[in-house]
């Protein structure tokens, strides 16, 4: 018999980013919360020095990450394969335990644009009739940059963002992005200091005319103390960023920003080890009683709730919606159903260049140090002549510099013996490199459902996501891999190499991209094309919210976790201001 647990008001599924900050405004509500976490307990203590400076540990076992063996995914291109489950973590590197991706992340913090926030009336207004691919799924989210703004800024200060305005209530200001919305208030705290990488790349760039900027970096410059009173120290470019805690305190996290402040309230509790295996439905079918989960010793728990909040990675929250039977799984032969929809990745390419004459100590490296140009955003130049849709910022940033992930050695060397360890000795440190970052459309057969043959260590299937690489991402892709080589030819180094995907190339999952998955779980205005409405509210159960990159309806060229907690901060004014005093709808179905 399941083990059940008194009702509580609120309870979050998943405490990285999302669940740390919903914990917090719903506490602030006067509401009991508990937060179930699927991973184990990860406290600042836990990040102290030397613990997280182990690169086999953490950047190559990927000790910070959920393990494939429970938590897996099949893969497949198209209908006409059949899926294998990961085996290990390439592509894509999902968090595990409290702070989630937010523990492991580089620190990259963007707003989306204006644009990004409404592409299908950019593409209805720019875009000659009959351009765009007829399989292309494309929808606004229902909500405007102007909207989002004060959310944006109250998580830039909560994450103490470090970087520079490009533009301050509609002026342009020299040194920032020019491309990027209008801001109300400064960045609160200045850029981190530059490196060579970055110097070289500013200058190149501004020769060809492009407008660099530093990374807007949650690798805090100075000390900070943020809204709820936790402290971080200036980061100290230790290298280790992506893939581990941060061992200075410097690094916006949960933990960090957080946690620790969400803790002492009296009306917060969290439970770690609990892998929810079911959002449950009341008889109704209008709402939702709680979750039920498998705890630690591996007991069948409910627990009871007035509101749900589903919090984990994209994959967790489609997956866990798929299971629970809420929502109608999108099928893509019809062109019917929600869940599922628009699934998303991002499209990445980069060079590695080798300069004799140049020494760049990669040991000394922040994962948000860098410096980026936006001017081929999709909406800065004419996309439509060079035959797509979309964008991509490209970048440079020094790092990592670790004895594994740092060592690069020419091309046609051996991968080990003594001729490999000469070039690795010689070639240490004369590396710099330059990538790009690409926004991605949503299409009709790029979607996630659940696997008819793979299952997990409690019997349910297994997420399958059919993705693949399209034609005009790959034709945005080699426009930017030209624009590279531009800047390529301005620094002139002895050699470089190149890794960029083409016309007629397949998705590859056996590569890291990113962790930028979206979508599946999409935000809109129209319940035929969307799971959640403008404010995160499942259409089928009015006490459902949804929250993370799971709301995209589209890929942005940006990194997505500004954007998720500017979405996150928005739904739940709404939620405090019209929903606790009278549940229910906060949307018609009209």
């Amino acid at each position: 018999m399941p083990i059940n647990k008194q009702p509580v008001d609120v309870v979050i599924i998943g405490l990285g980013w999302t669940g740390s900050l919903i914990g917090m405004e719903m506490t602030d509500a006067g509401l009991d919360v508990v937060a179930l976490e699927r991973g184990a307990d990860r406290t600042k203590e836990d990040f102290l020095y030397p613990k997280p400076a182990d690169e086999l540990k953490y950047g190559v076992r990927l000790g910070m990450m959920q393990s494939p063996r429970t938590d897996g995914v099949t893969i497949r291109r198209n209908s006409g394969e059949t899926a294998l489950p990961q085996r290990q973590w390439t592509t894509f590197h999902p968090g595990n335990g409290v702070g989630g991706c937010g523990a492991h992340w580089t620190g990259v913090l963007y707003r989306a644009t204006p644009t990004e926030l409404s592409m299908k009336s950019f593409a209805d207004a720019t875009f000659s009739p009959g351009f765009l691919p007829e399989n292309m799924v494309m929808q606004d989210y229902g909500v405007t940059y102007d909207e989002l703004e004060p959310h944006f800024d109250l998580f830039e200060r909560i994450a103490g963002l470090s970087g520079q305005a490009g533009n301050l209530n509609g002026e342009i200001i020299d040194g920032g992005n020019p491309f990027e919305g209008p801001r109300s208030k400064p960045f609160p705290l200045p850029p981190l200091p530059r490196t060579l990488t970055d110097t070289l790349f500013t200058e190149a760039t501004q020769s060809l005319g492009w407008h660099p900027y530093p990374y807007p970096s949650a690798n805090v410059s100075q000390a900070y103390t943020n809204p709820y009173g936790m402290q971080l120290g200036p980061c100290n470019f230790c290298g280790f960023c992506s893939n581990y805690g941060c061992l200075n305190y410097s690094k916006a996290s949960p933990q960090t920003c957080v946690l620790d402040a969400l803790k002492r309230r009296d009306n917060f509790s969290y439970r770690t080890q609990c892998d929810v295996r079911r959002i449950n439905k009341a008889d109704d079918g209008q709402t939702v009683t709680g979750v039920t989960y498998i705890d630690g010793d591996g007991n069948e728990v409910f627990q009871p709730a007035k509101m749900v909040f589903l919090c984990s990675f994209t994959l967790s929250n489609v997956r866990l919606l798929l299971l629970s039977g809420i929502g109608q799984p999108y099928d893509p032969i019809s062109n019917t159903g929600v869940v599922g929809r628009n699934f998303t990745y991002q499209i990445t390419g980069s060079v590695d260049m080798y300069f004799e004459r140049h020494q760049f100590n990669p040991f000394i490296s922040a994962g948000g140090s860098g410096q980026v140009i936006d001017d081929f955003a999709p909406d800065a130049f004419d996309t439509e002549q060079h035959g797509f849709i979309g964008g991509s910022y490209i970048y440079t940033t020094q790092g990592p510099g670790g004895a594994i992930g740092g060592t690069r050695v020419p091309p046609g060397s051996p991968s080990w013996g003594s001729e490999w360890k000469r070039n690795a000795q010689r070639e240490y440190g004369h590396h710099m490199m330059i990538g790009t970052t690409g926004s991605n459309m949503a299409y009709r057969d790029c979607y996630l459902d659940l696997d008819p043959n793979y299952r997990d260590p409690h019997g349910d299937p297994l997420l399958r996501m059919t993705y693949d690489w399209k034609e005009n991402d790959m034709r945005m892709t080699m426009f930017m891999a030209d624009r590279i080589r531009e800047i390529v030819d301005e620094l002139g180094p002895d050699y470089h190499t190149e890794s960029f995907h083409k016309v007629g190339d397949q998705f590859d999952p056996s590569h890291y991209q990113s962790t930028h998955l979206t979508g599946g779980a999409v935000m809109g205005t129209d319940p035929k094309t969307s799971v959640v409405n403008r404010y995160l509210q499942h259409w089928d159960a009015h006490n459902l919210f949804v929250m993370g990159a799971s709301n995209f309806p589209q890929n942005m060229m940006h990194n997505p976790t500004g954007t998720v907690a500017a979405l996150t901060f928005w739904s739940v004014r709404k939620i405090r201001e019209s929903y606790l005093a009278n549940p229910g709808p906060l949307m018609s179905r009209s």
